[in-house]
């Protein structure tokens, strides 16, 4: 069996896994995201919980919320400062005896997917993730594409907000994360949703809120999530001409509103320039599973 965790800025989600990609003894901590020492201790005392259901090289591998470099392994993380810059799977490993893999956060996603679950039997697979931000990740043949610093699928980032020379203030234009400007993820994630329908509106209402309005026919709410599916699905139907995937499973908090999915989906075909008949955003299957089997597979 191997220990897997999907490590995000809240919480690692943490279980063991078996050759069936069976959970078991599945827990949740804090992260401690600015203490090594407490960061180590969550996989020290779980490691030593079950070590009886572990031979000596089992893995661990771990679902992270950070960009691993190919090249050495250093982290890239915003969220969990005690890891940046730490070549964390060498780190962790001299720390608890054992092998240990990181990948990316959404690219685990995808690759649970891919393997088990929505997109399963399909070659080419771009996941994208709707949460707190915009991410996502490309599978190819069931292995996690990606550039020589280990960036792939982050379609959320580069500047597709330009505000007009005419009309700067007209335009959605907010500083991203990553220190750009105007962002797909600064309007197309949940908390973009919710800083967009505040520029639209003057009016201040959670993502869920939202969404809820726009299915049931409330004015301000079906105007901003009009103006959000319309940007969302201008730019994923470019990646979706650029990379032909056959199916996009889609993540994060926005996927709970199947309503949204079907309209970004319905969007994004009529933009592409080889339209599929049949939808090709599809709900992830796997859920909050995904991270930690994608973690899991990872480490084949």
């Amino acid at each position: 069996m191997r220990i897997c965790a999907d490590v995000g800025g809240s919480f690692v989600d943490i279980a063991m896994v078996d050759a069936d990609a069976s959970i078991h003894h599945r827990a949740k901590f804090p992260t401690p995201t600015r203490d090594w020492n407490g960061f180590v201790d969550i996989f020290r005392q779980f490691q030593a919980l079950h070590a009886d259901k572990m031979t000596e090289g089992d893995a661990i591998s771990l679902a992270f919320a950070g960009l691993p470099a190919p090249d050495n392994g250093r982290i890239i993380s915003a969220n969990i400062e005690c890891t940046h810059g730490r070549r964390l799977a060498n780190d962790l490993s001299q720390e608890l005896g054992r092998p240990v893999f990181v990948i990316n956060d959404a690219d685990a996603f995808v690759l649970g997917e891919a393997r088990l679950g929505v997109a399963k039997g399909h070659r080419r697979v771009l996941g994208v993730i709707l949460g707190t931000g915009v991410g996502g990740g490309v599978i190819e043949d069931g292995k996690v594409v990606t550039g020589i610093h280990g960036i792939g699928g982050e379609w959320g980032h580069g500047q597709v907000i330009i505000p007009s020379p005419k009309a700067p203030d007209a335009t959605p234009l907010f500083q991203c994360g990553c220190g750009r400007m105007g962002c797909l993820d600064t309007i197309g994630s949940a908390r973009g949703l919710e800083r967009l329908h505040h520029f639209l509106h003057g009016k201040t209402a959670t993502s869920k809120d939202i969404t809820h309005g726009f299915v049931s026919g409330e004015i301000h709410a079906v105007a901003t999530v009009s103006y959000f599916t319309d940007i969302l699905a201008g730019v994923l139907s470019v990646v979706l001409n650029t990379i032909p995937a056959t199916i996009v499973p889609v993540g994060g908090g926005l996927s709970n509103s199947t309503e949204l999915i079907a309209e970004i989906d319905r969007k994004v075909r009529a933009s592409m320039l080889d339209a599929p008949e049949q939808p090709i955003l599809a709900v992830t299957m796997l859920g909050g599973d995904a991270g930690l089997l994608g973690a899991y597979f990872a480490a084949d």
